[in-house]
């Protein structure tokens, strides 16, 4: 028998122990191995980011389940990756090659909704918009809203700092968590937090493991603040001829020290296809604005739309209105929640985000419109105004010949774009493994050797999510 034979013989025989821990955590219906049923599980929403091929996908239903699963995981030296919904757009969550991917879709309980204390207890596979939906029939607020929040969940949320329409005036992800219950990679379990509205006990904790990536630990439960329901929602609408115009009624609004529930931007790329898509135009003459706004207003009086008003009609806009009724709200907010549909037919898409600083929006559109000339992909804009983080959409045809490349291209010149009118590498959306190469400037030489210190002493050996936000090879791991 050859030396390889011997290897190979090890190593088969490793993964069927492995195997059989793995039935006798979470039973043997939950421990997937055809690949034609993991398949699904390989890869989230990023097409350029590559995937490999687990050697099992475990669907835990509990902390004590989980907790099994990793600790096995780690006596064999396997890595786990955890993964909610795969909503994701960079690739954190994709699968490795003989790795155990960790599915969070059998944890899905609202364990308590607390309206006089002001909390939720939840699961990791909670849908977001399931928690919106139950703390709006106990009279409450859940205000972190990512757009995909009618499928991403909360555990997906929680791992990458997940932000939305509403984080300006309600924060995000980050600012709505006050415990965590999180399995470490020995299988211990940390609980983290409190849930009162004050403490100030140790570290704060529950800001490490939000936005971590699933690097640190999986986590199990989640107590997250609620507030009260909000008053009925006004809705205004703004149109212009020009990028520029747009970008100062943004910062001429902000300017006035209001609030918006909800302040998104839209270019005319984008526009024109939700146009199309609908079969509807928002203006009667004139072609499709370069740019249009949206607007919420949930203060439950008529000052924050009237200073919106007054600083889109002082920088020319050629539409503005605003309405209390619910259905034309609906309406004009159609146009916004309809751009993805919109794109479906036009290629592949992918959803890239980026962060500027609020008054160079403007510019970082008019970077984009260059960037589609470029490369020859489409590229459109549209994202949340109030805070500078938006979402470049870029649309291909994968059959096309060098589509892919030139998407990439897109991506990254678009990023770059970003990072030059001074936006951090990331706002929302997270590093994952479509822009670990950026982590190391944007951290810097201290910042990185921090995070890898913190990675070593929480996960010596490894354990979760490598490759995803930075590498920690072999070569860095030590042995407990």
């Amino acid at each position: 028998m050859t030396t390889d034979s011997i290897r190979n013989t090890a190593q088969n025989a490793a993964q069927r122990e492995l195997l059989a821990l793995l039935v006798q955590a979470v039973g043997a219906a939950h421990v997937l191995t055809d690949p034609d049923v993991t398949e699904q599980y390989r890869r989230d929403m990023q097409p350029l980011v590559g995937a490999g091929r687990p050697l099992a996908v475990v669907r835990p239903a509990c902390t004590s389940e989980v907790a099994a699963v990793i600790a096995a995981c780690t006596r064999h030296g396997v890595p786990v990756v955890p993964r909610g919904a795969g909503s994701g757009m960079t690739g954190a969550a994709n699968a490795q090659d003989g790795a155990v991917t960790i599915l969070t879709s059998r944890m899905t309980a609202i364990l308590t909704i607390d309206a006089a204390a002001g909390y939720a207890v939840v699961q990791p596979g909670v849908i977001t918009l399931d928690l919106i939906r139950a703390a709006e029939a106990a009279g409450m607020f859940y205000a972190p809203d990512p757009t995909s929040s009618d499928w991403c969940t909360i555990g997906g949320n929680l791992a990458n700092g997940s932000g939305g329409p509403h984080g300006s005036k309600y924060g995000v992800t980050a600012d709505a968590v006050l415990a965590l219950e999180v399995v470490l990679a020995s299988g211990r379990v940390l609980a983290t937090g409190r849930h009162t509205l004050k403490g100030v006990t140790g570290y704060d904790l529950n800001r490490l493991f939000v936005g971590s990536e699933g690097t640190l630990g999986f986590i199990t439960q989640a107590t997250l603040r609620l507030t009260r329901r909000r008053p009925a929602l006004t809705t205004a609408v703004a149109a212009f001829a020009s990028v520029e115009e747009a970008g100062r009624a943004v910062t001429d609004f902000i300017a006035t020290g209001q609030s918006l529930a909800l302040l998104e931007i839209m270019d005319q790329s984008c526009f024109a296809a939700v146009e199309t898509h609908l079969g509807s135009r928002l203006l009667d003459e004139g072609g499709t604005p370069a740019a249009v706004l949206f607007a919420q207003s949930d203060s439950g009086t008529r000052a924050e739309l009237a200073a919106f008003e007054d600083a889109a009609r002082a920088n020319g806009a050629i539409l503005s209105f605003q309405t209390d009724d619910p259905a034309e709200g609906e309406m004009i907010m159609g146009y916004w929640r309809g751009l993805e549909a919109a794109l479906e037919p036009l290629g592949t898409w992918i959803l890239h985000e980026v962060t500027v600083p609020r008054d160079r929006l403007a510019a970082l559109i008019l970077s984009a419109a260059d960037i589609a000339a470029e490369t020859g992909v489409f590229v459109g804009v549209h994202g949340h105004a109030q805070d500078g983080t938006v979402h470049p959409m870029i649309v291909y045809r994968p059959d096309a010949e060098s589509a892919s490349e030139r998407a990439g291209q897109a991506y990254r010149l678009i990023l770059q774009a970003a990072l030059d009118l001074g936006g951090p590498v990331t706002g929302e959306h997270g590093i994952g493994r479509m822009k670990t190469e950026y982590l190391a400037d944007a951290l810097g030489e201290v910042g990185l050797e921090v995070h890898r210190a913190i990675k070593a002493a929480l996960d010596p050996g490894g354990t979760f999510n490598p490759g995803s936000m930075f590498s920690f090879g072999p070569e860095e791991r030590r042995t407990s």
